[in-house]
């Protein structure tokens, strides 16, 4: 009778209730103990040691009690099983490690950060403790595939134990375990920092007439936008900053002719499109081109702290500044400082006639160790001070990700320590790179006390631009401290509200106090702003009227003027202002075909930027719309840009949240 007899048998006499009962713990518990006692009295008989392990190997129903099949037919399945997971597991621990250092550097951004973390771990004994434990974790999923094996293997229990704890602490650790409800990459941008700002509301002109702000020629805001467009996915609220997303296209806006005065103003009122009854009013200023390209003392400011080693951030970096060095003169000077768990100098100031020594400096940098941000920045303006050049522009050029925790790390004390610096001629620029450590409050802040631009650098091809294309505007400025004030008319203008800048905006009595620091705007830059305006007639007032309030005191000299818009700026080398004024009529309603469709273009960038910030102010404006209004006023693109904004919009049509 064979095993599958038996079986039907004892299940027919179970079935029929011949008096069969389950076996007992304890019946078993003997069974079993009988079996190994047999077992070691035939093993001693044994001519050889083969021959008894071959004995005990053996099937034989007719030299075996029925307990020994029964051990021979789970025992030896679930030991064998277990020796197979065994040597499974050391495979895999040598595949791993080797694996992780034989792996090129991967083109997707996940596999840049699954990449840093097991490379990191060699050189963090806790880091490796815990990827050893993750490896036994695969024991504890394993016996829970398979209880059979779990319990034909009873000395395992102990490690599968010491699987669950580990287990446990991977589940505890966000170093290795993601939350299930945010993806790696949205999980990464989350813990980038941004700064909370509220929208810039809508204003009464009979309470506050007046209204001031600085420039700002950043672009970070539109770049990062991008990126998490491209990647799928709305960017954060407080990532957009609608001036810089404004700012990041070149407007064909007249061009000043004389380097006496820097920049040009242009203005236009046109109606709005997201508020019937309302109007728009468009300041479009374009800076003075230069003749001949000054002089250069830079010092390159790199972070190679440990979070710098995705491709998306130092190898990007060093591209950069490659990109950079083809754009300046060769009697240019260049340095380069580098920080870490501490700063230091690995490039003494070169010309940059000797590009070939520039570049051997930077292809040998490599990333590892904390981010001693401030010390950086102390070393680097000492290197500068100590090559200053009169006759040079003298600039640092900071490129991190923004993740200062080591050195001086109070915002205040690196802002103060910027502007003294400022002020004795070092600027200082910040360009931004990859995520998961972004800060980009702190880069901006400190771009600004610098005089410098702040900007994102999310491609090479962005590279290109800042650095290249827009290299002058980049480098070089024409003024500095550039304040924009709008004094609005009562007799035609009832209300009034700033479309983006709630970071520059600035009192009043600033605009004539020359001590009060403001944007700063490079050789060809252009700015653009953009007021929404409630005619004084118009029956799309957002406040309601006072029942008891003053009538407003109507202007009568200057009933034509909308507005009147004044310029504050100061020539890169003057500590005193200059001033630009001009009236704003009914006939800037009329423009050129070109610069009407300039404006309209900028009109469907700021609507984006609001649809994608926080939508309160446009009613039932929506991306279709902004879509169709960039797409009708693309003009000339000769780089792609604006092309690439029609793209983003589509983008943002099927994105998801975070």
């Amino acid at each position: 009778m064979n095993d599958k007899q038996l079986k039907e048998l004892f299940l027919k006499a179970r079935q029929e209730g011949e008096g069969f009962e389950e076996p007992r713990a304890e019946a078993k518990r003997q069974a079993i103990d009988a079996a190994l006692a047999e077992f070691e009295a035939a093993e001693k008989k044994d001519s050889t040691f083969f021959q008894g392990i071959c004995k005990w190997l053996r099937l034989s129903r007719a030299n075996s009690s029925t307990e020994d099949r029964s051990m021979n037919r789970y025992l030896i399945p679930g030991l064998g099983a277990g020796a197979a997971t065994v040597f499974s597991l050391l495979f895999l621990v040598l595949l791993v490690d080797f694996d992780v250092s034989q792996r090129p550097l991967s083109s997707s951004p996940d596999d840049f950060v699954v990449a840093d973390l097991t490379s990191s771990a060699k050189t963090r004994p806790a880091d490796k403790a815990l990827e050893e434990e993750l490896i036994v974790t695969g024991i504890r999923a394993s016996f829970d595939e398979a209880p059979e094996m779990e319990r034909a293997a009873p000395a395992a229990k102990p490690m599968m134990a010491q699987a669950t704890a580990a287990k446990r602490k991977m589940e505890a650790s966000a170093f290795y375990a993601p939350s299930a409800d945010m993806p790696a990459q949205s999980q990464q941008e989350h813990r980038d920092q941004f700064e909370h700002t509220e929208l810039s509301g809508i204003k009464l002109v009979s309470k506050e007439p007046v209204s001031t702000f600085s420039v700002d020629v950043d672009t970070a805001s539109y770049s990062y936008v991008r990126r998490a467009l491209n990647e799928g996915r709305l960017p954060p609220a407080d990532s957009v900053r609608i001036e810089e997303m404004l700012n990041y296209f070149d407007y064909n806006y007249p061009a000043p002719t004389d380097s006496s005065e820097p920049f040009n103003v242009s203005t236009w009122l046109s109606d709005s499109p997201w508020n019937e009854g309302k109007k728009l009013l468009h300041i479009g200023i374009k800076g003075y081109e230069l003749e001949a390209q000054p002089k250069s003392n830079l010092v390159f400011l790199l972070d190679v702290s440990g979070s710098m080693g995705s491709a998306d951030k130092l190898p990007l970096v060093k591209q950069s500044m490659n990109l950079l060095l083809s754009k300046l003169r060769k009697d240019d000077t260049v340095s380069i400082v580098v920080y870490a768990g501490a700063a230091g100098t690995v490039l003494e100031p070169t010309k940059v006639a000797d590009k070939q020594k520039i570049l051997s400096a930077l292809n040998r940098l490599e990333a590892g160790g904390s981010t001693a941000g401030g010390q950086g920045i102390e070393l680097a303006y000492q290197l500068a001070e100590a090559n200053f050049d009169k006759e040079a522009v003298n600039r640092i050029i900071l490129a991190t990700d923004g993740d200062f925790n080591v050195g001086i790390r109070d915002r205040e004390t690196l802002k103060n320590f910027v502007e003294r610096k400022r002020d004795k001629g070092v600027f200082l620029s910040v360009l931004g790179f990859g995520r998961g450590n972004y800060n980009d409050q702190l880069m901006q802040e400190l771009a600004q006390n610098g005089n410098g631009v702040a900007a994102y650098i999310d491609t090479l091809g962005e590279a290109k631009k800042v650095l290249v294309e827009e290299a002058h505007a980049s480098l070089f400025p024409i003024a500095k401290d550039v304040k924009i004030q709008l004094e609005f008319n009562p007799a035609l203008v009832s209300e009034y509200r700033l479309i983006g800048y709630e970071t520059r905006a600035l009192s009043n009595e600033d605009f004539n106090n020359d001590k009060v620091d403001a944007g700063d705007i490079g050789a060809g830059h252009k700015v653009t702003a953009i007021y929404e305006l409630t005619p004084a007639a118009s029956a799309s007032q957002s406040h309601e009227p006072l029942r008891y309030a003053n009538k407003a005191k109507r202007a009568t000299d200057h009933s034509a003027e909308w507005a009147f818009v004044k310029v504050r700026y100061k020539l890169p080398s003057d500590s005193k202002s200059q001033l630009i004024e001009q009236g704003i009529n009914k006939a800037q309603e009329q423009l050129s075909a070109e610069l009407k469709q300039e404006f309209e273009f900028a009109t469907a960038v700021a609507g984006f930027a609001q649809l994608l910030k926080d939508g309160r102010y446009v009613n039932d404006w929506a991306l279709d719309d902004a879509l169709a209004l960039a797409k009708a006023n693309r003009g000339d693109d000769n780089f792609g840009y604006r092309s690439e904004f029609v793209q983003l919009i589509r983008k943002a049509q099927v994105a998801s949240d975070m």
